[in-house]
């Protein structure tokens, strides 16, 4: 296939950004997003310009750095998938492929395709954890009866790996969704209800202090998530809230 590709450049967070164009060609169906991507950098070395900065790790759809915005939808055309998942098959030849970053006051643009995503982090410090009685009394996680509705619950929204589309596909930039998905996973479970009443509040607290908006329910979110995170979580972290700041 033969590709035009419209990509957002950036010195640096201080830089005025811009969108530069580059043709490229012989690109394979079969061939992932950041393949293509991998050859036009090898292309611009090749020529001595500066590569196209983008985050990527595992490329198996586990660690959710390789978060792009393409052709206005967050991780590309496809769903259920990571950008590193999205193959070129999901393009024809001839294309024009915008690709920028996330794009979001809480997500400051490093350089180029790359994002500071560490408000996510900021926001599991503030309560995405549980406190461990490790002094010899420790309880096997497995003797404890759960129902499997609960537990099957909890491990849906743990699937959830903080890539941020819910983030970039919202019209407020709003991290309902990621939020609602860290405090789910806890609140399902037994050993999370000791520390329900912080967790929830402190990670809202920490989530507006990042300056991200407010949901407004409208969906996009679970649409582009591509571990399709469930609204119902953000149902269930208002139902948390509220019990929470009543206790408060």
């Amino acid at each position: 296939m033969k590709l035009t590709l419209k990509i957002w450049r950036q010195k640096n967070a201080a830089a005025e950004g811009k969108i530069v164009e580059y043709p490229i060609d012989h690109i394979e169906p079969d061939m992932s997003f950041l393949e293509m991507l991998d050859i036009l950098n090898d292309e611009l070395i090749m020529k001595g310009d500066e590569p196209v900065a983008f985050d990527h790790d595992c490329r198996e759809g586990i660690c959710g750095m390789c978060s792009l915005y393409i052709n206005g939808e967050a991780h590309g055309p496809d769903r259920g998938v990571t950008t590193c998942q999205l193959h070129m098959r999901m393009f024809k030849d001839g294309d024009t492929i915008f690709i920028e970053p996330f794009r979001a006051k809480a997500f400051p643009v490093i350089k180029d395709l790359v994002v500071d995503r560490s408000s996510f982090d900021r926001i599991q410090h503030a309560g995405g954890f549980i406190s461990v009685n490790t002094s010899g009394n420790t309880i096997d996680a497995n003797t404890i009866p759960i129902n499997k509705e609960d537990a099957d619950n909890a491990f849906d929204a743990a699937t959830c790996i903080g890539c941020g589309a819910c983030v970039a596909s919202c019209k407020n930039s709003s991290a309902m969704l990621f939020v609602a998905a860290k405090v789910s996973q806890y609140a399902l479970l037994p050993q999370g209800r000791i520390e329900a009443t912080d967790r929830v509040l402190n990670m809202v607290s920490q989530m507006d202090a990042e300056g991200f908006g407010n949901c407004t329910n409208t969906g996009a979110c679970e649409v582009e998530c591509p571990k399709g995170i469930s609204l119902e979580n953000i149902a269930r972290m208002n139902r948390e809230y509220l019990s929470a700041s009543l206790k408060g």
